[in-house]
Parts: structure tokens; sequence; C-alpha cells
């Protein structure tokens, strides 16, 4: 399936005993027989599409992937559990959601750490954390009705309960709703706001960024075209490289190249204005010498460094950066795009909705079938192996029509 460029899709089986997609419920919830509520169409609109089952019933309990044990270096299978938990009632203020895409994201990996970061860890026995696309089952709040598809944060999980001034409305009519998670969501947000607020792009500076196949990278690089910088992405692959061309890159670079380091300084014959970085590591190291006087250096990750137990061996060359900094006039900011959400939040989907129903932005999905796939689509995410923004359909995408594969 292709959505302004394409889709990938891997099929699994579902876990047996899973939800039922179409379940709609009062506000009260409980078992409501249809034949003692004749009315119920008329006081509840979407009752009719419900009408022809011979019970309603509320969901009781969840499917999720919780925290096991913390990693030592690499994440492996044994530090995620996945169990099943009981709902709690709804409250008044609250739905019942459903949960369609869960986003796997590389931040998650920090989350599993104890030390001290920009967000609170994740707790032994809690549910991974992550964004989602949801469908509201059953609402006790007048903010949402049953069939209202919403973004939420509810992570790793089939279903959960959520408060509605937590949540935001989605409109399936204006794009697919996966994107809510992507180009038109917290990916999308860090490209824009590291790009706008800290990179400031000129036309005919260039710019740099690694990981540029992925949802952050990917739309640095489409953003800076648009506001008229040359653009270099750097991703690993082959057919990675062919879908940065696809995207409109001025040149495009395989980071595993044995001729990388000499392939990026053929690239950049003016120098570096700007440096995305997402990643660290090597790609850094070739970068750092083609900075140019009062380079930007938006730094919005560091996926090669996350599974790291110790520094990396000497000779330490930290005395080199601060010079550089100083002497070249470097500015090198890290952020998160929590920092501008009150802000910015607005203007980004004004520009990025515009350019986007315009057709002058692509985006690529990775989608895995199955919450009980989504460790090893993770796993697979740190190693580098997805290829487009990481999702999993935990259950039917109700927009489009597809059929579930849900036994």
């Amino acid at each position: 399936m292709t959505r302004a460029g394409s889709v990938e899709r891997t099929r699994a089986p579902r876990l047996q005993g899973s939800m039922n997609p179409s379940v709609r419920t009062f506000p009260s919830g409980g078992g409501t027989c249809v034949e003692e509520h004749a009315d119920c169409a008329e006081l509840y609109p979407w009752y009719a599409d419900v009408a022809s089952s011979e019970y309603v019933r509320r969901v009781t309990h969840t499917t999720a992937v919780v925290l096991a044990s913390r990693p030592t270096g690499e994440p492996i299978h044994e530090n995620f559990r996945l169990e099943a938990r009981d709902l709690p009632a709804l409250e008044e203020g609250q739905v019942l959601l459903r949960t369609i895409y869960l986003s796997l994201d590389p931040y998650m990996r920090g989350r599993m750490n104890a030390g001290r970061s920009y967000a609170r860890a994740t707790e032994l026995g809690e549910v991974m954390e992550g964004g989602t696309v949801c469908e509201v089952l059953e609402s006790a709040s007048a903010m949402f009705a049953p069939g209202d598809i919403v973004l939420a944060h509810v992570g790793w999980q089939t279903h959960a309960v959520q408060n509605a001034d937590l949540l935001r409305a989605i409109d399936p009519g204006r794009a697919p709703i996966s994107t809510a998670l992507g180009i038109l969501g917290m990916p999308g947000f860090a490209a824009w706001v590291g790009l706008t607020e800290i990179g400031r792009p000129q036309p005919g500076e260039t710019l740099v960024v690694a990981a540029a196949t992925g949802p952050v990278g990917s739309m640095v690089g489409q953003i800076a075209r648009l506001q008229g910088a040359r653009t270099v992405g750097v991703a690993g692959g082959p057919d990675k490289v062919a879908w940065m061309r696809e995207l409109g890159f001025n040149a495009a670079l395989d980071h595993r190249a044995p001729t990388f380091v000499e392939d990026l300084g053929a690239a950049v014959p003016d120098g570096i204005d700007i440096y995305f970085e997402n990643v660290g590591g090597a790609v850094w190291e070739a970068v750092f010498p083609h900075l140019n006087d009062f380079a930007r250096v938006p730094v919005c990750g560091l996926v090669s460094q996350y599974n790291e137990t110790r520094p990396p061996a000497g000779p330490d060359r930290s005395h080199l950066l601060m010079s550089a900094i100083n002497t070249r006039r470097l500015l090198v900011r890290g952020f998160t795009q929590r920092d501008f959400g009150a802000t910015h939040y607005g203007r980004f989907q004004r520009d990025v909705s515009t350019w986007f129903a315009e057709g002058r932005l692509k985006y690529r999905e990775d989608v895995v079938e199955g919450i009980e796939n989504a460790v090893d689509a993770f796993l697979g995410l740190l190693e580098g192996r997805n290829f487009g923004k990481l999702l999993v359909r935990v259950s039917e995408d109700p927009t489009t029509g597809e059929p579930s594969t849900e036994a």
C-alpha cells in the first residue's frame, strides 16, 4: 500500500482473544441488551452502527508490553514482558480507547534507563511508553464520542482508559490517521522546530542531516530544500540512498560505504552551514571538520550511542570540540520537541499541513502488524533495520477499509 511515497507492511498473526474493533458502548458502560433500549439510536446516533449485535459489552482488559528489567547495553527480549492487565472503570471525564497505531521511536531506549534524562524513566512493571492513534470505544466525557479518532500517549498496549483532556482529535479526512505519529506528529514537529528555530537555513546554505530516511531526517531535508538550502542526506544502504534521491536531496550518501569520508568531502565543497544531528558516532566525526564559521548544529538524537555503557575509547578530543565552538563560533544546541510545544505547535501544523496538502512533502512508513511484534520491531529500529517511520498496527484501521488480521 502506498501513501505519498510508500508504506511497507509485514504481516504477523495476532494474539488469540484480542479485542473486537467494532465494539461501542454507552457512556455509562456495561452489558446492554439492544432489545431493551429501542430508543438508543435516537439518543445516541452512533448506536445504529452496532444495532446488529445482540449485546454491546465493554472491554475490560488490555494486552500490554511492560518493562521487565533494565537493559545493560543493547536491549534484549528478556527486558520486556507481554501481559494482560485489567482496565479500570470509567470515571467522569474519561474515555476507553482502542489502540490502532503505536509509534516506535529511538527515544524509548533512553526511558528504559534509570539515570537522569529530560523525562521520567519508565519504572519496572510499567507499560512501555509511546505515542498512539486510537479510537474512542466508550466515553464519559462531552469532549469525545464513540468512534472518534484521537492522538493519545497510552504506550504499548491494546486498550487504555484515559482522561479526555489529554487527547487531541484527529480528522481522518485531512490525512491518513497514521501521519499523526509521523510527518504531522512528533517526528515532523521535531524536524520542523529544530530546523527553523536552531538551524535557521538561509537560501544557498548547505545542510547535512544524518538518518535522512527516518521520519525526522527526511522531513529536515525536505523542509530545508523548500527554504532554499542545498541538502545532503546520509543513511545506510543503497535502497535508502535511492529514497533520499527521490526526496530531492542534492546529494545522497551511504555512511556504510568505504569511501564515505571522501564522498562527504566531495559533497560539501563549500563546507557545512547546518548539521542536523540524529546519530552521532562516525557520521559526526566525518562532518565535524567541514563545519563552517557560524555553523548551527541542532542535536535531536544520538542513536548510535544509546546502548553504550562506557565512554568511547580515547584519546579524549573534547578540547578540540570546545576550541572549534569558540574559534568557529559554532552553535551546538540540544533540544526536544517538548521544549517548543506550547509556543510553536500551531505554526508547525499550519506550515506542514499546507505543504502536505500541496503535495510538496513525501513520507514513508514501515508498518509491523500486532502488539506481540512490537519488541522485535523496536530492537530492529535500534539497529537501523527500519525504513521510514516505524509503526505497529495494533488493530484494524477503521478509516482505510483494510481487512483486519485479528484472530
